[in-house]
């Protein structure tokens, strides 16, 4: 039997490059992941090589059509990790490793784009306050310590672009990672050129903005020969991993309900009914994938504190195991308390000097209270979130990444944010939304996923939470 069409969705994450090949009818059709190594040249740094993520993304495109055959595929939509600066030379070559999302660095920057304009101007013009991992401070640290690299750039690309720049040699950028560079203007669309230029940076590497949903461009012959994809397929501009993910939710601008990403960091997605920032810059504003905005809210360390507890405690059992033993445990745990400021912390403090602590230990205090700790701190971080965002987020949130799995967290979360939290029947990522971007373009639109749980609030919880 012939292979249905499908588009392809890739995705450019922190650790690996995922493909998903989607079917009109939403049936993943194929799937993988391709890792690659993260550098920590100094503590606080975080790079990669985008020549690193090229080389996923042919081993992946090899693998996608090996599986599916070279004629299935009908379009290429793209996501990727937020705010990394790949600066591109003329001759199509990166002049440094690319600068991370959660690289901390650039805190002097900031601080000195902050100064160079009022904080408030930052706010009302991009929605966002300058802060250590936007790419604009990320340009303004390679002009002071890396001349070479920031004159030779002739262009500024995200990460996701410069796979679609390997795969039609157009440099360009859309909107929702545009919001992540500090310089996307939320009133015209275009780039706060005059921001950049105050700031006493180049404002002339700075790609045109294309829609989300944009051909970009087509498979070149040299990338055809590279990844054994057809030469001529489409490529669509695509959206950054949050942007993405939302849309493969079926999350719209002005529209209800929100998502909850519990990984390595804890993202909270609210549409928003029109382009107006938080006063203080506590919660971003982004742009969505088919038009207006969201707010995000950003826990640093979600999942990533659990992961760190597991180890730092040294229990034993599996970690769902561990999960349960410690939510056995009454609430309060003991009267340990865990502030879970690990990599420093975006909403609401945007704070990268702040750190992770316990207190309220005694000689009481079991291994099972501090995890309990943990998985409280970690939710109470994410209702000072929700607490600054309008009306106080949506009441109804998807609920996915990989702390999802644990059915006694989803319920204290659903608990302290006093919301029902759903989670989907598939659990639909960046790469998920790429692919339906793809598909959207042929004028298909993806259904939004099915509930497979639900945890709606414990009244019985209240007094103790609250």
């Amino acid at each position: 039997m012939a292979q249905a069409p499908v588009t392809l969705g890739l995705d450019v994450g922190t650790s690996g490059l995922k493909a998903v090949a989607m079917t009109a009818d939403g049936h993943i059709a194929f799937e993988t992941t391709q890792p690659y190594p993260m550098h920590t040249p100094q503590p606080g740094w975080t790079e990669q090589d985008p020549r690193d993520w090229w080389h996923a993304a042919v081993a992946a495109c090899q693998d996608a059509t090996a599986a599916l055959g070279q004629d299935a595929i009908t379009g290429i939509g793209l996501s990727g990790q937020m705010h990394g600066l790949v600066p591109v030379a003329a001759s199509g070559e990166p002049t440094a490793h690319a600068i991370l999302w959660n690289d901390q660095r650039t805190g002097p920057q900031a601080a000195a784009l902050a100064a160079a304009v009022p904080e408030a101007e930052w706010i009302r013009r991009t929605g966002n306050p300058p802060i250590t991992g936007f790419q604009l401070t990320k340009w303004a640290w390679l002009r002071d310590h890396a001349p070479d690299a920031y004159h030779a750039a002739t262009t500024l690309l995200f990460p996701k672009d410069w796979i679609g720049f390997k795969l039609t040699g157009a440099r360009y950028a859309e909107p929702t990672d545009g919001s992540g560079s500090n310089v996307l203007d939320i009133h015209t669309g275009d780039w706060a050129y005059d921001l950049i230029e105050r700031s006493e940076l180049r404002s002339d590497v700075f790609p045109a903005l294309v829609p989300s949903t944009a051909v970009v461009g087509e498979v070149t012959p040299e990338a055809a020969a590279a990844s054994g994809l057809p030469a001529g397929i489409p490529v669509i501009a695509g959206a950054g991993d949050n942007a993405a993910a939302a849309h493969a939710l079926g999350l719209r601008s002005g529209g209800p309900g929100g998502s909850l990403s519990l990984g390595t960091s804890g993202v909270l997605l609210a549409p928003a009914a029109s382009a107006e920032p938080d006063p203080q810059g506590r919660v971003h504003l982004f742009a969505m994938a088919t038009g207006g905005f969201a707010y995000l809210g950003v826990t640093q360390s979600a999942a990533g504190s659990l992961a760190w507890a597991e180890t730092a405690l040294a229990g034993s059992g599996s970690t769902g195991e561990r999960v349960d033993r410690a939510f056995a445990r009454p609430i309060g745990a003991g009267g340990a308390v865990f502030t879970p400021y690990l990599a420093g912390e975006r909403s609401p403090y945007l704070d990268d000097s702040l750190r992770g602590s316990f207190h309220g230990l005694s000689l009481a205090t079991t291994p099972d209270d501090l995890l309990r700790a943990v998985l409280e701190g970690v939710a109470f971080s994410l209702r000072d979130v929700a607490s600054i965002m309008p009306d106080g987020g949506p009441d109804r949130l998807w609920l996915t990444g990989g702390g999802s799995r644990s059915d006694a967290w989803a319920q204290w979360m659903a608990d302290v944010l006093n919301v029902t939290l759903e989670r989907p029947e598939r659990t639909p990522g960046p790469a998920h939304g790429a692919a339906a971007l793809a598909w959207e373009t042929q004028g298909i639109h993806m259904p939004a996923p099915q509930a497979c749980r639900q945890w709606a609030p414990n009244p019985a919880a209240k007094a103790d939470i609250d």
